[in-house]
């Protein structure tokens, strides 16, 4: 794509706009979301991401920061270049108001690794038509555009001597070779750029002396093996020694050279540096472990019953998090000074001489952590840094705990060495007292909740006494008793409204309500529950919920009637924020630029979005269609997928999300869109599925992309071909214009491996899987290609192949195919009209086996094995398939038994 830099002015001209609903999504919808999601205003500024997006950009932006502008990547590469913020997609579509679908680009996180990602954006417009803002979901793919150079001319054989040399000393790799007792030969560039040793300093030593000693063992126990023939090669992950002192991380490994004879020569070892990937590996590790730490302690919480219990949980869940032995927990008491109120590892001399102390003012609104990496360089008072110190302490943490938006208190997190605090570490820790207070406020809400029962349960027997506000009035609506309750709930008092008419309370727009109420009096109904609006005293509505019951005599005779009033102001303005807070969730999926649509528990789709009906060709039914918005499910093979068994169904059925799976959907109108759901299913408070949410992700333009990808492999399959072919065609000039008998079968013989190979490579090129190929393809293949070096009255017969191999296999395979048939033409067919070459490669059991057989005599395996330079050739490939070789006689029989995949 082709972003231009800079942004139209028009942007800098648009004014702040009021706050509109995608501005502020719900946090716990955006955490339901399977795949990433940001937003940005017109200006550009971030204004909320969910935890997907973090995890692929690998760091978290500053939300309204200047310096964050359009995107959270830490750096983001388009065609193959580094971008600006100003040239993001991001930016474009808030430039130019026009949605982007399915653009490719690769994300660079600060740690150094890097994805793919497809990115979908749609701007968002105001009444007037003007863009405020834009939307963008993205999601990873595995696998980038693919990068080809120009093939290299024809050089001649020097050139090419003289850029192997060059490749061997400047090779991304360090390279050394050594001999039997391990010393070393020969070194590379690299290796010295790695150690930081001269190549004089390392020749003659040892590649164990080089070694951290824990490391040792298990090299020199390989490196016996390699020696012995047992293995060829071997790969493992060690530890090497810097001239300066430290070590490097290296990925080691070791090849056998050896002779005609098959002794052992040197070994070639290539070592990578893996130092930053181990390093990655321990953050990883690290990462997990924060993760797994934080999934520990949110299930505790579920569970807790009391604040001991959490306070324990939370501990654990700090210690194991933030990778420290001692922590402790403080809270404000009544008089909003800190307490202990959990600790680990901590003296009681410690506890009460730091009990009180507090970095925030108690009335702080936007308390942020403080750390001190190292205590004793802290900018603290005298006396509290030495406290600090004599407890063993040198680094320390103070996360803010807050509850309901107020500073409670707060966690410490300690080391007993300098510790420098990441930001992913205090993004756990925050996370953790994010957690440690919620749990808090809802103990306290439990609480409060069990006394307001409590309280209840007391207030049903204090109604009984009027202790509520109840009125009683006669059949003419007159006021007879007020008690308390009802000078609160109205701010009359009881001689003010005795012997006044109850309409004095009833609004003038309802005073149509009193007449029929007293009828039902008077016909001996009761009123229950009856919402309507009442005036107070200083003329302010009030919602209140009346239950009205008649009042009769001891003759049973109907006199009155008995009001109970309830407040129900504050469930209204509930009732109001609910179906708010509903209009504003059912706003932000309209906005979303993916197909999404959610179901209840058993399937039936309860709501779409209008991208969902673009995306089906159909307007789904509410109520009755199931499982899926589509009109027609396929496989991506084409056959047919019902419903009731696509991925939505079974995320339902089996209470999973599901992922990595395609599937195609037909449109009423024929066409067909291939597709990758993201099915998730949602959960009530006690884990009960009540439905699942879904987004379908369009793949055409993917497809079509994996097309252009094809289309690149058989450019490369060309250009290997006509490669083959040229070099066939000068060992052919060759072999022809010799005087040597012995220089042309040698050139004839290298001329036939070649067409051997080529026909392999035909095979895997041809195959629409670029990894693997077919076995029967290839036996075919490469017979047919034999066949046409050898006398046309030899006879092969071909048995019928089965199953696939990973291409590594075809080039060893066609050689050896090549060298048996060939061997199995000269010698085994005396009689042409009765004499036949029978090949086979059949599969069984995760095995392999080749064989070629003839009606000859057959040979003596350890007789030639030192004279045939095929057959060498045949056991030296057999030995790099990790094969068993086999002769027999009678029949003459030549076998070869691998398995599927290669060994180590």
């Amino acid at each position: 794509m082709d972003i231009q830099a800079g942004t139209p002015s028009v942007i800098d001209n648009i004014q702040s706009l009021a706050p509109l609903i995608w501005r502020n999504p719900p946090t716990e919808f955006l955490e339901q979301l399977p795949v990433a999601v940001y937003a940005c205003d017109a200006r550009g500024h971030i204004l909320w991401f969910n935890s997907h997006a973090a995890e692929l950009w690998g760091r978290a932006p500053r939300v309204g920061d200047d310096g964050e502008l359009f995107c959270g990547a830490y750096k983001l590469f388009f065609d193959g270049r580094l971008i600006s913020r100003q040239q993001t997609p991001m930016a474009e579509a808030l430039r130019t108001g026009k949605p982007i679908h399915g653009v490719e680009g690769r994300v660079e996180r600060p740690d150094g690794s890097h994805i793919w990602a497809v990115v979908r954006i749609r701007p968002i417009t105001d009444e007037d038509g003007n863009t405020v803002g834009a939307i963008n979901c993205f999601h990873e793919r595995v696998g980038g555009w693919f990068e080809t150079a120009e093939w290299p001319p024809n050089d001649r054989t020097r050139i090419e001597d003289e850029r192997l040399a060059a490749t061997y000393e400047n090779v991304g790799a360090g390279i050394v070779e050594v001999d039997q007792d391990g010393r070393m030969l020969r070194v590379n560039l690299q290796l010295c750029h790695l150690t930081g040793y001269a190549a004089s300093e390392l020749l003659g030593r040892t590649i164990f002396e080089e070694t951290v000693p824990e490391d040792v063992p298990e090299d020199r126990s390989h490196f016996r093996r390699q020696l012995a023939g047992e293995i060829e090669r071997y790969s493992i992950e060690k530890r090497i020694y810097r001239k300066d002192g430290g070590h490097i991380w290296a990925s080691v490994t070791s090849s056998s050279v050896r002779d005609a004879a098959g002794k052992f020569l040197y070994a070639v070892r290539v070592q990578h540096d893996i130092t930053d990937r181990k390093r990655a590996e321990l953050a990883l590790a690290r990462r997990v472990e924060e993760q797994d730490a934080l999934f520990a302690f949110s299930e505790r919480l579920q569970h807790c019953a009391s604040a001991e219990q959490v306070h324990n949980a939370a501990l654990d869940a700090i210690t194991r998090a933030l990778g420290c032995e001692r922590a402790s927990i403080l809270l404000f008491d009544g008089a909003r000074v800190m307490r202990f109120v959990a600790w680990r590892g901590l003296s009681e001399t410690y506890r009460g001489a730091v009990e009180g102390h507090s970095p925030w003012a108690p009335d702080e609104a936007d308390p942020h952590p403080l750390w001190f990496e190292d205590v004793t360089l802290a900018d603290l008072p005298d006396e509290l840094k030495r406290t600090i110190v004599s407890e063993g302490i040198q680094s320390a943490a103070f996360i803010p705990i807050v509850q309901d938006g107020r500073l409670s208190g707060k966690f410490m997190a300690y080391h007993g060495v300098a510790h420098r605090f990441t930001e992913a570490e205090l993004d756990i820790a925050l996370t953790l007292a994010r957690l440690l207070g919620f749990s808090l406020a809802r103990l306290a809400g439990d609480e409060a909740r069990r006394l307001a029962e409590r309280d209840a349960q007391q207030l049903a027997a204090i109604v009984e006494s009027s202790e509520d506000a109840i009125v009683s009035k006669d059949l003419d609506g007159v006021i007879q008793t007020w008690n308390d309750g009802a000078e609160r709930l109205f701010g009359y008092e009881r001689d003010e409204v005795i012997g006044q008419p109850i309409t004095l309370l009833i609004p003038a727009d309802r005073q149509n309500e009193e007449p029929g109420i007293l009828a039902k009096i008077r016909a001996g109904e009761r009123v229950d529950h009856f919402e309507t609006i009442r005036r107070r005293k200083d003329g302010s509505l009030l919602d209140i919920s009346l239950t009205i019951s008649p009042i009769r005599d001891r003759a049973g005779r109907i006199v009155g009637a008995s009001k109970i009033a309830r407040d129900i102001t504050e469930r209204k303005r509930v009732e109001a924020r609910l179906r708010e807070s509903e209009q504003r969730l059912q706003e932000l999926l309209a906005a979303i630029p993916a197909a999404i649509y959610t179901t209840d528990a058993d399937g039936r789709i309860t709501y779409f979005n209008q991208v969902a009906v673009d995306f089906a060709g159909r307007t789904p039914t509410l109520g009755s269609d199931e499982w899926c918005v589509t009109w027609k499910l396929y496989h991506p093979d084409g056959t047919p997928l019902p419903h009731d068994q696509c991925p939505m169904a079974i995320a339902l059925k089996e209470g999973r999300v599901v992922r990595g799976v395609e599937a195609v959907a037909e449109r009423p109108d024929g066409t067909r869109v291939p597709f990758v759901p993201f099915p998730t299913p949602l959960r009530d408070a006690s884990g009960k599925i009540v439905g699942a949410i879904n987004m379908l992700v369009d793949l055409s333009e993917r497809k079509q992309a994996e097309t252009q990808q094809r289309l690149l492999l058989n450019e490369l399959n060309h250009r290997t071909k006509n490669n083959m072919q040229t070099l066939q065609s000068l060992l052919f000039g060759a072999a022809r214009g010799t005087r040597s008998e012995e220089a042309r079968r040698v050139l004839d013989e290298a001329s036939g491996r070649i067409a051997a190979m080529a026909a392999a490579q035909r095979v895997f090129y041809g195959t629409s899987d670029a990894n693997r190929f077919s076995v029967d393809e290839f036996l075919g293949a490469v017979i047919e290609t034999v066949r046409q070096t050898l006398p046309t009255d030899v006879v092969i017969v071909r048995e019928p192949a089965s199953g696939v191999l990973a291409n590594d296999f075809a080039m060893p395979l066609a050689l050896i195919l090549n060298e048996l048939l060939t061997n199995a033409a000269r010698h085994g067919t005396k009689d042409s009209a009765k004499d036949r070459v029978r090949v086979g490669l059949i599969e069984h059991a995760g095995q392999f086996e080749l064989h070629v057989e003839d009606d000859g005599a057959g040979f003596d395996l350890d007789a030639v094995r030192n004279t045939s330079s095929g057959l060498r050739l045949v056991l030296g490939l057999a030995r790099q398939l990790r094969a068993d070789f086999a002769v027999t006689r009678m029949p003459s029989r030549v076998s070869l038994r691998f398995a599927a995949e290669r060994g180590a």
